[in-house]
């Protein structure tokens, strides 16, 4: 591509091309064929002559046809500015990725220019191609920041996010084939490779072509960046946004500082995560105003507050929230429902569920493995260091084996390969909520025990991309989760939920009626006296589901029989029900662990880092 450019800007009469005097002087695109050949080292004489037929062609093919040739000079050169311009005007999400937002000035190009024109071939060479790589990394890191803002809710971190690329990849291949996620991951490759080449192009197009043509070019750098200084100081915006953009250095002074402040973070997570409200209370002051209960922790995979309150999804949630409100008060039980504020949003569960049990903010991978390598008291370890109840887990979700375990105070896990499920999968998880909770019954709930019970489980039918949906069937009839099988095959495909907005806050909230209703029907159903439900959202769905700017607040339960449980509660001034209204209180969901403690009668014995 650098010699045909070479070629295709070299002077023939009539052609429109600046006179000599914007030609550079000594002859430089001798110099340049010159450099190149030395550079590459001593050619074989075959190689040099093969070189110089192939040369010899190119400009008798211009010679002959220097319109076309012009043309494509010129296309060439104008494709090249674009691609230049577009990255470093490109905005970082979905929502901002408007034509506008490339109707700036960036300071980036004007200095690029400078350089270009000051230095001399060589150094100009290196620096294109720094330039295009340096491009490169700003296309790729807003890429990022478009995905995870679209997923997530929040920017990509350089620091913290490269672990969570295995678990993306491992979703993509439970929900669209082990094929697609092969694909995926050498597209990826391939084209940040692609976008490295092109860019990289790009640059030594434009500083070949602004060095070959310096008196004008020299010009409008001038003239550009005194327009660009004007904007500046006069604050002068277009649709919102400044016209003296420096969005690309922006953008990449923001992930730095990122990186540097995550990695300051973790120094001070460690210490943070070794000092414990409840670290050194006995076991004998820990929860005594629960004891013979037993106490269930649920999380409902992306329960969030959109659910209940987006008018797409929030009719359909609302009457199983009511249907199942009156159904548990006549079995007996009543309910008192608020608000937590998820440390995460879009995905990442383990890090609601891990917050939640802690009472620590762990809204990342690098936190996550620091307090879950520790030992930290999480909530259901308290229940387990009392000596007062069995402590198991249940989680379809986990396919392998899950550390965790013995951090979170579980004496026995069944996970997807101990709960006897032999029907399909239904994308990304594993067996439906209703069958979940059926095996939970008839293996561990139960039985008859010499202890109470205090379970931690994980329900994912509400996973996304919520297609295909199991749907309830008779609780008798669930047997090894066979029946399931005619409802996978009739269900909608995930590729077709995923690439439609609307379809996908429709079965987003279809999933989350399924799990409530799977849940409070299990409750309904074997519930008894002494059972305590607690159950909540790890967070909200992702933002193509919940809207962008949405909250990150997920609704929290208390379902008991027993009304001395919830009198245990009153002052915190919960909704009456499963449905939190939207003035109940907002709590951060590491305050749940702290507060339940103290209702339920544990004495603070605090443990320092």
């Amino acid at each position: 591509m650098p010699v045909f450019t070479r070629f295709s800007g070299s002077s023939q009469p009539g052609d429109g091309v600046p006179e000599a005097e914007d030609e550079p002087a000594g002859g430089e695109r001798e110099e340049d064929e010159r450099g190149a050949t030395a550079a590459r080292g001593p050619a074989p004489e075959a190689s040099r002559t093969s070189l110089g037929h192939r040369l010899t062609r190119l400009r008798t093919w211009r010679t002959r046809h220097p319109r076309t040739a012009r043309a494509l000079h010129l296309t060439t050169t104008a494709l090249a500015a674009v691609l230049v311009l577009g990255a470093l005007l490109l905005p970082n999400t979905l929502p901002a990725l408007k034509a506008v937002s490339f109707a700036r000035i960036p300071a980036e190009a004007v200095i690029g220019a400078v350089a270009v024109l000051a230095l001399p071939r060589r150094p100009r060479l290196v620096a294109a191609v720094l330039y295009g790589l340096g491009l490169t990394v700003l296309t790729t890191v807003n890429l990022l920041d478009m995905g995870f803002n679209e997923y997530l809710g929040r920017g990509f971190n350089a620091a913290l996010d490269w672990d969570l690329l295995p678990d993306a990849q491992a979703y993509v291949e439970d929900t669209l084939g082990g094929g697609v996620a092969t694909a995926a991951a050498v597209g990826a490759v391939v084209l940040v490779l692609l976008v490295a080449a092109v860019m990289v192009a790009a640059a030594i197009r434009l500083a070949t072509v602004l060095a070959r043509h310096r008196v004008r070019a020299t010009k409008g750098a001038l003239l550009a960046g005194t327009v660009w200084v004007t904007c500046s100081a006069l604050g002068l915006t277009l649709s919102g946004g400044p016209i003296a953009s420096e969005r690309g250095a922006g953008a990449l002074r923001v992930h730095a500082q990122r990186t540097v402040e995550s990695l300051r973070d973790e120094a001070a997570f460690v210490k943070q995560s070794k000092a414990d409200t409840f670290g050194n209370t006995p076991p004998g002051q820990l929860l005594p105003d629960l004891r013979g209960k037993d106490v269930i922790f649920t999380f409902i995979e992306s329960y969030g507050r959109s659910a209940v309150e987006d008018p797409i999804m929030a009719p359909g949630v609302d009457r199983a929230l009511d249907t199942s409100t009156k159904a548990l008060e006549k079995a007996g039980f009543a309910a008192r429902s608020g608000w937590l504020t998820s440390a995460t949003y879009g995905g990442s569960s383990w890090l609601g569920h891990s917050t939640t049990m802690s009472g620590l903010w762990i809204d990342n991978q690098r936190r996550y493995r620091t307090v879950s390598a520790g030992d930290h008291l999480t909530l259901t370890k308290a229940f387990q260091k009392t000596g007062a109840w069995d402590t198991v887990g249940v989680m379809p979700g986990v396919q392998k084996g899950w550390p965790e375990e013995k951090w979170y105070g579980l004496d026995k896990l069944y996970d997807s390969r101990d709960l006897g499920y032999r029907g399909p999968k239904f994308s990304w998880s594993t067996m439906p909520d209703q069958y979940a909770l059926e095996a939970f019954q008839r293996q561990v709930h139960g039985r008859k025990r010499d202890k109470p019970l205090m379970s931690f489980v994980i329900l994912t039918s509400s996973h996304q991309p919520w297609a295909p949906l199991p749907e309830m069937v008779g609780w008798d009839e669930l047997g090894d989760g066979s029946v399931f099988d005619a409802i996978q095959k009739t269900g909608n495909k995930a590729s077709d939920v995923l690439t439609d907005t609307t379809k996908s806050r429709q079965e987003y909230g279809r999933s989350i009626q399924y799990s409530l209703t799977s849940l409070t029907q299990w409750l309904e159903r074997y519930g008894t006296d002494d059972t305590v439900l607690v159950f909540l959202g790890d967070h909200q769905p992702i933002a193509r589901v919940s809207g962008n700017g949405a909250s990150r607040d997920v609704p929290v339960s208390i379902v008991a029989k027993d009304p001395k449980v919830l009198d245990k509660v009153d002052g915190w001034n919960w909704t009456v029900g499963l449905k939190p209204d939207r003035e109940a209180p907002v709590w951060k969901m590491s305050s749940f662990r702290d507060r339940f403690l103290k209702a339920f009668g544990s004495t603070p014995h605090p443990s320092k880092g």
